[in-house]
């Protein structure tokens, strides 16, 4: 099936490409001068191996945002006799004339140059080199191949201020090349007499004309025939009327394919709409609802009809119509002009996010692996970005969660990432996160752990933010701090979370607004500390407790809050050299009076009875404070605890007892024995399959046991550990 299929992990030839592009130096390659790239001469690489060098490194040039280009890299391919190249993509700037120059000595059979602008009338040149071998060749959107540099003669005032001037090179055809069978010359400018370049190739399968203002129709014959245009560009001279259709349908007599998506129909080419209606939907060609179509021999493989009224006909003779009368339709458009044609590709997956909002997604795989083509082959164009992440977001939410792959999530995320970190703009930020939050976090974006924090918090402390992004981001940040290893939360606080989060509650504070970022914030900074060390001490070093007592004063109300603060602190305490300084006059006050704090059930006053728990642990001699004393403080946490309802639900996640079962085996602070008894008493009872194995696997059991036998513990902790 589809899914079997896309999760087999990448093939082994795809995983030694993708390292020794990027060791090129460690692996195939050496360093000529400090500078210049040089094969290892024992090297010699058959054409199946080259060409996926060359096309992997055009595609992570293109959207791996870490990856350098090599000045050099297509020297590596200057000589057949260590490498062969046979079929070759290159796309935009990355190509120069000189790349191309570089590997003139090839036997090229097939050569797609994409919207390379960089390429002028030097590389037609280097073009006559693969004449006798090239099969199928590709200029599209290469708008200054035809274009050389004309010094004037003699040097007068105007060498100065224009040294070279753009000459359109006119003489240029395709003498020669007698083997080619496919050519793609969409948007070619004007000028070029499309006409003389195509007289000598009498032999052409696949034509593509798209986006090229034609005169007339051309005396080609081909199969493939592409003339398509964007119907939203500058006006064109060319209309399509009954009279053309009748002529393609006349003179191109093995037509299997033809696209007119774009084009204004001049005259009605349909059928009367009774007839039209008639009948179950045909795609034999004497039912075409489309006049002129009625004369081909058979339905066509594909037919382009996006953005004309054609496509909305009942019987369309052809067994596959790009159009945007349904999802199939719109599928059919968004995979064949992704590569070509960004501003007819964002339209159509507009119209796709539509269907994925409003009704359901019949082909959700197809769809989902198209948009992501989509979003890694134009990274750079917004109007993909955004309409693809918003499409993106339909497409993994849960009732499609199902028939997803663990390779197409991650394909998914990869896409996501990438558009945040090219896109500053809102739209696209709020999309991505919100998509990120369509996955299970942490365990599904733990594959790209440091880079999606990275790219949160770079979100979280730009000094302008939208409101709503500002709160998926906190949300986002929040759960990828939640229940992972301790080496994550470590590295992440190095990334600066702890400040990021405190600077977030100092300006909420200042606005004396308690919503769902205070919350958030303060919730991750109590899960990042959690047994990490490292993470409390920056809490308290960048003046964390001075923003919790701020925020109890002007929160009294906030039981959700209190909470997350006094979690925690809870987390700060277990860490004995930070215990000092939580222990000041006004701190243990706070403490203290919290401990009958009916917040949340007994979270509030539970964390604060386990702050002094710890506290209390230190001994008599670390009270180092006058008021309140010490005896009265145990009196309160006694009573506090006792309060409480042994059966309690909780609101509380413990990955490890380690820090409550070291307050068993001691005889300095008999409450703290309570309070560590008390805890696990009630997680036992209440979550028995959740924490029973956890406390035999931490050897809470033999701890207890002995606790009975101490002779410093009191009675009811005796019989609670009973």
């Amino acid at each position: 099936s589809l899914k079997m299929a896309s999760d087999s992990p990448e093939s082994l030839m795809t995983l030694c490409t993708d390292y020794c592009l990027r060791n090129l130096e460690g692996t195939l390659c050496y360093l000529l001068d400090n500078e210049t790239l040089r094969l290892h001469p024992d090297i010699f690489l058959p054409s199946e191996i080259c060409d996926k060098l060359v096309n992997e490194y055009v595609e992570l040039v293109k959207t791996d945002s870490i990856f350098e280009p090599h000045e050099s890299f297509f020297t590596l391919f200057s000589d057949p006799r260590s490498t062969r190249l046979a079929r070759i993509h290159l796309r935009e700037h990355i190509v120069q004339d000189q790349d191309l120059e570089a590997i003139r000595k090839q036997d090229l059979i097939e050569l797609y140059l994409t919207n390379c602008e960089k390429l002028t009338a030097k590389s037609l040149q280097t073009l006559v080199s693969f004449s006798h071998t090239l099969i199928s060749l590709s200029l599209f959107g290469c708008s200054n191949i035809f274009y050389e540099e004309e010094n004037p003669g003699g040097c007068e005032d105007d060498c100065l201020v224009n040294p070279t001037r753009q000459v359109l090179v006119k003489d240029f055809t395709f003498e020669g090349f007698s083997r080619l069978r496919i050519l793609n010359l969409g948007r070619l400018i004007e000028g070029v007499n499309v006409e003389t370049l195509l007289r000598p190739l009498a032999s052409l399968a696949a034509l593509d004309l798209s986006g090229i203002q034609l005169n007339d129709m051309l005396s080609v014959t081909c199969r493939h025939l592409d003339i398509s245009r964007d119907h939203l560009s500058s006006y064109y001279k060319f209309k399509l009327t009954r009279r053309v259709l009748n002529l393609f349908v006349e003179n191109l007599v093995n037509l299997t394919s033809l696209d007119i998506s774009g084009h204004t129909m001049l005259e009605n080419c349909t059928i009367p709409s009774m007839e039209e209606k008639m009948g179950q939907t045909s795609i034999e060609p004497a039912k075409s609802s489309i006049a002129p179509f009625r004369g081909l021999k058979r339905p066509l493989q594909f037919l382009g009809l996006f953005e004309t009224s054609l496509c909305r006909l009942t019987h369309i003779p052809a067994y596959k119509v790009s159009g945007d009368k349904n999802e199939e339709q719109v599928l059919n458009a968004i995979e064949a002009y992704t590569e070509h044609r960004p501003e007819i590709t964002s339209r159509a997956i507009n119209l796709l996010f539509d269907i994925a909002r409003i009704e359901r997604c019949s082909q959700l795989l197809r769809a989902l692996q198209l948009v992501i083509t989509a979003l890694k082959c134009h990274k750079d164009d917004k109007n993909i970005q955004v309409t693809g992440s918003a499409a993106l977001f339909y497409l993994t939410n849960s009732e499609y969660r199902m028939e997803q792959s663990v390779k197409l999530r991650r394909q998914v995320i990869q896409v996501v990432l990438n558009g945040m970190e090219s896109y500053q703009e809102v739209t696209v930020q709020r999309n991505c996160c919100l998509t990120l939050c369509n996955f299970s976090i942490p365990e599904e974006l733990e594959f790209q752990y440091r880079r999606v924090n990275e790219l949160l918090l770079n979100i979280l402390n730009q000094s302008r933010q939208d409101e709503s992004i500002q709160r998926i981001a906190v949300h986002l940040c929040n759960a990828l701090v939640c229940q992972v290893d301790n080496d994550h939360k470590e590295a992440v606080g190095k990334m600066g979370f702890v400040m990021t989060m405190l600077k977030l509650i100092q300006k909420k504070l200042a606005d004396k607004t308690c919503d769902q970022v205070m919350e958030f914030s303060w919730s991750a900074l109590w899960n990042i500390t959690d047994e990490t060390p490292d993470n409390c001490e920056m809490f308290l070093n960048y003046s964390g407790m001075k923003l919790f007592l701020e925020c109890l004063k002007e929160f009294p109300e906030k039981q959700e809050l209190h909470r997350n603060m006094l979690g925690l602190l809870g987390n700060v305490a277990e860490v004995k050299e930070l215990r000092p300084q939580l222990m000041t006059s006004q701190f243990i006050s706070v403490f203290s009076n919290l401990l009958e704090s009916k917040a949340d059930g007994i979270e509030v006053s539970y964390n604060a009875c386990g702050v002094l728990s710890h506290i209390m642990f230190d001994g008599l001699e670390a009270w180092g404070i006058c008021e309140p004393h010490r005896e009265e403080v145990v009196k309160r946490m006694w009573a506090a605890i006792q309060s409480w309802d042994i059966n309690s639900r909780r609101n509380i996640n413990y990955r490890s007892f380690e820090p409550i079962l070291r307050l068993l085996p001691q005889g300095i602070s008999p409450v703290s024995q309570h309070w560590a008894t008390w805890a696990l008493y009630n997680l036992v009872s209440v979550y028995p399959d959740k924490y029973c194995p956890l406390l035999i696997k931490e050897g809470g059991i033999p701890l207890l046991k002995d606790m009975i036998k101490m002779a410093s513990a009191r009675q009811e902790t005796k019989e609670m550990a009973r």
